[in-house]
């Protein structure tokens, strides 16, 4: 596991589920992982929330990891989110993922639920049993509706022996420097708010888990490039260069801006979601065109 862990880090983007006529495209999701690969992503995160997991039957989101895993072939790590809102759903995820050769868990915390602490810690030792991959905890209270402790995150330590991290996505800098404090440097925190990349990166968070690696896959393995060679003076330009992007992400519902961005891109075929979510209205088209263009990313002047 120590060989796995000093490759676990760097830019790990959540991939989108591409949907064409109402199913999943998985050819076009093997381009998408291949693209990252040869655009400098460090690592693969299958059915993060940018995937829109919860809108996928168990079946797509294990031929997703299936297909990843593959395409992969071991050139970088895949870690597979497998988390759901029922232990019975999240056991058949994780021992697929584990059967398929995933290099590392990411395991949401039970949304809607909202369990207490105690439940938390008795869902993932139960899940940690299925086995010995290195497991984080995607740590999202903003749709989760429950946030961990960091007593939560220091018994999982304890009783864990391969629970080795965290994805970072709420505005919180500060829990993030406690955690470290606490669990040590070799606690990997991923940053799983864009606008957190740098900061976060800077008091010591080992990469990033960010959906606009999607578009962006080279600046963001830059970024961590930058600050691993304590290059700050490139990294905080690197920062700024993605600050509109990194907004325009949230200008909707993740991943809405996204996939409609990507499609513009020559990324994607189509900007299809499964309801609820809907594609880009007209007025955020025109909104994120020029957010694309001011980035350089997009020349025509086409609507």
């Amino acid at each position: 596991m120590t060989a796995l862990l000093g490759r676990l880090k760097g830019s790990i983007p959540p991939l989108v589920t591409p949907i064409r006529n109402g199913a999943v495209d998985y050819d076009t999701y093997a381009e998408l992982v291949e693209f990252q690969i040869k655009d400098g992503s460090h690592g693969i995160l299958v059915n993060g929330t940018t995937a829109e997991p919860s809108t996928l039957t168990i079946d797509e989101r294990n031929r997703l990891v299936d297909i990843a895993v593959d395409v992969t072939s071991k050139r970088v790590p895949v870690v597979a989110a497998t988390g759901s809102q029922s232990l019975l759903e999240t056991r058949q995820l994780t021992e697929h993922a584990a059967r398929a050769g995933a290099d590392s868990l990411l395991i949401v915390t039970p949304y809607y639920i909202r369990p207490p602490q105690r439940g938390l810690i008795a869902y993932y030792l139960e899940i940690a049993s299925i086995s010995q991959l290195p497991w984080m905890v995607y740590h999202i209270p903003g749709r989760a509706a429950v946030g961990v402790t960091l007593d939560t995150l220091k018994e999982l330590r304890e009783r864990s022996p391969h629970f080795v991290g965290m994805k970072h996505a709420v505005n919180d800098l500060a829990f993030a420097s406690e955690c470290i404090a606490a669990l040590g440097a070799d606690f990997h925190i991923f940053v799983g708010l864009e606008e957190l990349s740098f900061p976060m990166m800077a008091v010591g968070a080992c990469g990033l888990m960010n959906a606009v690696g999607n578009l962006r896959p080279r600046v963001l393995s830059d970024l961590c490039d930058a600050v691993w060679t304590n290059d700050l003076s490139r990294a905080r330009a690197l920062h700024q260069a993605l600050l509109e992007i990194n907004q325009a992400v949230f200008f909707d519902t993740n991943p809405i801006p996204i996939k409609y961005m990507m499609r513009r891109l020559g990324l994607l075929p189509t900007n299809e979601h499964r309801l609820p979510n809907v594609p880009a209205t007209p007025e955020l088209e025109k909104r994120l065109d020029n957010v694309l263009r001011r980035a350089g990313l997009l020349q025509d002047r086409a609507a």
